[in-house]
């Protein structure tokens, strides 16, 4: 009996080009592109952890989830953004998202994007390279499967 429990998965989506746009904004297209957001959806919280990833990437230090929490709260604020979705749960939760994702890691309670890499890096090396691969190899296994009966 074949599970229908997907052992990975991965929704990939085409915008138009970046043009000049706030950082915030390609980050949510980043987002968007990697099915990490929904188009429409209003609780965009991923996208400011995303951010505060980045920012601590390039000082190349790793966050515990309270200060992930405390500088989206002030990112947002910043931003004159709703502050929803800022329960340590639902950081929490994102957080596992993007380690699912391959896109952030945990160590001892802290968190950073993936070795330090820029989430372009990331892109290459983990999902573009790794996972799009795997998926499409199995896909085409079940379809020489289908094809055979």
């Amino acid at each position: 009996m074949v599970r229908d429990v997907p052992l990975n998965e991965i929704t990939l989506r085409k915008y138009e080009k970046p043009y000049d746009s706030p950082k915030r904004e390609i980050v949510r297209k980043v987002c968007l592109s990697l099915g990490l957001l929904q188009p429409g959806d209003s609780r965009d919280i991923i996208v400011d952890i995303l951010l505060v990833l980045d920012e601590a990437r390039k000082q190349k230090i790793m966050l515990s989830s309270f200060e992930i929490r405390d500088k989206v709260d002030a990112l947002r604020k910043q931003n004159s953004l709703e502050i929803k979705g800022l329960a340590e749960s639902n950081i929490r939760r994102q957080l596992k998202r993007l380690r699912d994702a391959m896109i952030a890691e945990k160590f001892e309670n802290k968190y950073r994007l993936s070795e330090f890499l820029t989430i372009s890096e990331i892109f290459t090396a983990k999902i573009e390279k790794f996972l799009v691969p795997q998926i499409i190899e199995r896909a085409k296994e079940y379809l020489a499967k289908l094809d055979s009966m």
